[in-house]
C-alpha cells in the first residue's frame, strides 16, 4: 500500500527533467547575523533520469509468475561481462541531448560560473551567490533544466530563526526524499565531499558531533558527506531582528 502511494506521488516526476545528486565536491554556506548570506558548490553533480530509475517500481507480482520457470544462474563469464559493461557504460544519445541541453540552461542562471557537461550523467559545476535573507533559499532549483530534490534548503521562521538543512549531502537524505531505489542507492556511492557553515549568529542546535570551531567572532561547523553519512547536516541558527 505504502509503496502504492510513493509511487502515485511520484509518477508526475518522471514527465520532469531530472534528479541531481552531489558527487565529489567543496560548498560553504555563509550566514551572517545581518541577515546576509552566501553559497558555494564547487565540483560535481550527477544526473539521474527520473523514469528510468522507476522502472519496476510499484509494479505487484502476479500469482501466475509462480508458474514461471525458475531462470538458471548465470554463469561465470556472464557475470564477467555484464560487470564490464557497467564499468563502462554507454550514454543513450538521447540523453545525452538532454543533459547537455541542462547544462546549457543552468549557464544561463545567476550564480553559475562554469557548467560543463562531462558525459555519462556527470557535470562539473562552479556555483557561488550572495544575498540577503529575505526569503526562503534552495540549491539546486532551474525551472527550464526541470531540476528537482535540492542539495540544500535555508527556511526563515518567525522570530528571526533560520533552519539550514542539506539532505543531497547524505545518503539517507536523498534516498529517502526520492524513493527512487536502486538508482539513487548508486549515485549516492559517488559522493564524496565537505559542507560548511560559517556564521556569527547565535547557533541554537546543529547535529554535527564535533560541535563548531571558534575564530574570532565566527563560528564554523563541517560535515563529511560521504556514502555513509545517514544524517543530513542540520543547523538552526538565530539572527539579529
Amino acid at each position: 500500500m505504502i509503496r502504492k502511494l510513493i509511487f502515485a506521488i511520484l509518477a508526475p516526476l518522471v514527465l520532469l527533467g531530472c534528479v541531481l545528486t552531489p558527487g565529489k565536491f567543496v560548498s560553504t554556506m555563509t550566514i551572517n547575523a545581518d541577515r546576509t548570506f552566501s553559497f558555494t558548490y564547487k565540483g560535481e553533480v550527477i544526473a539521474i533520469d527520473p523514469s528510468a530509475a522507476m522502472k519496476g517500481f510499484g509494479d505487484k507480482a502476479r500469482d501466475s509468475d509462480a508458474d514461471k520457470p525458475v531462470e538458471a544462474k548465470p554463469t561465470v563469464y556472464q557475470i564477467a561481462a555484464k560487470g564490464r559493461a557497467k564499468a563502462a557504460p554507454t550514454e543513450d544519445p538521447d540523453t545525452e541531448k538532454k543533459n547537455r541541453e541542462i547544462a546549457a540552461a543552468l549557464s544561463k542562471e545567476v550564480g553559475y560560473r562554469s557548467v560543463v557537461y562531462k558525459g555519462k550523467g556527470k557535470f562539473l559545476i562552479d556555483y557561488a551567490i550572495s544575498g540577503a535573507l529575505t526569503h526562503n533559499f534552495q540549491y539546486p532549483f532551474n525551472s527550464d533544466a526541470e531540476a528537482i530534490f535540492p542539495f540544500i534548503v535555508i527556511e526563515l521562521r518567525q522570530g528571526g530563526i533560520v533552519r539550514v538543512k542539506a539532505p543531497g549531502f547524505s545518503s539517507s537524505g536523498s534516498n529517502s526524499s526520492s524513493g527512487m531505489g536502486g538508482a539513487m542507492n548508486e549515485s549516492s556511492k559517488l559522493l564524496d565531499g565537505t559542507f560548511t557553515l560559517d556564521t556569527d549568529a547565535e547557533i541554537v542546535s546543529q547535529n554535527n558531533e564535533d560541535g563548531a570551531k571558534q575564530a574570532g567572532a565566527r563560528r564554523t561547523i563541517s560535515w563529511r558527506a560521504t556514502p555513509l553519512t545517514k544524517d543530513a547536516p542540520t543547523a538552526v541558527l538565530k539572527l539579529a531582528r
